[in-house]
């Protein structure tokens, strides 16, 4: 499955997804790569970080023509997870048209979910070339206890794509694992953030 993690909207959490995603499906013995589609490369930067054996490959390629180069890839690996461009770009349409299922985190806030429109517009223009392309919300950076991402639920379901039921909560272990290039399982596998991000993969592959 080739999946990107996208939304036009900075600091939602694309990388940190992305990089746990990866690692989550590595961990069940998958041949995952990883392709930092973002100019900034904040993938790049969280596997040069890290001192331990990779779990899997990651790449940069932030170029248009990625839809078009992904074939590339696809006969060497199980799963191909694209950590997409902040901003509604050439790029940003090209690592739609790439995947099989787009993922877009949204925080729960109004302005994340105002944003959503324009990543949701690509993908509907996407569909005109790829039928079979399929996209989702994942509310992501949950505050623990509260309604708030039910409440984000609810507003995204104008949008007439899903929303996962599993959803990721703003926790500090996330912030810990990333500065030394690790998964969140690598930390601790029984913390609530690595049980989170395993419901999470598991729904991403029923899909």
């Amino acid at each position: 499955m080739i999946i990107s993690v996208l939304n036009q909207k900075g600091g939602v959490g694309k990388t940190t997804l992305s990089v746990n995603i990866a690692a989550s499906l590595a961990a069940s013995g998958a041949r995952v790569l990883l392709i930092d589609a973002d100019p900034q490369g904040s993938s790049l930067d969280w596997a040069a970080a890290r001192e331990e054996s990779p779990l899997f490959s990651v790449v940069g390629l932030p170029r248009a023509t990625l839809h078009k180069e992904i074939g590339n890839f696809t006969k060497d690996y199980d799963h191909i997870i694209i950590d997409g461009p902040p901003r509604v770009t050439d790029l940003a349409r090209s690592a739609i048209m790439a995947a099989d299922l787009v993922l877009i985190p949204v925080q729960p806030s109004p302005y994340d979910v105002w944003a959503a429109e324009e990543v949701v517009t690509l993908i509907h223009e996407a569909r005109i070339y790829k039928e079979t392309l399929k996209s989702v919300f994942v509310v992501n950076r949950r505050i623990v206890n509260t309604a708030i991402g039910r409440d984000v639920g609810e507003a995204l379901a104008s949008y007439q794509t899903p929303v996962l039921k599993s959803t990721i909560s703003q926790r500090v272990v996330f912030a810990e694992a990333a500065g030394v290039g690790k998964a969140v399982f690598e930390l601790d596998k029984d913390s609530s953030a690595a049980k989170e991000l395993d419901a999470l993969v598991k729904e991403i592959l029923e899909q």
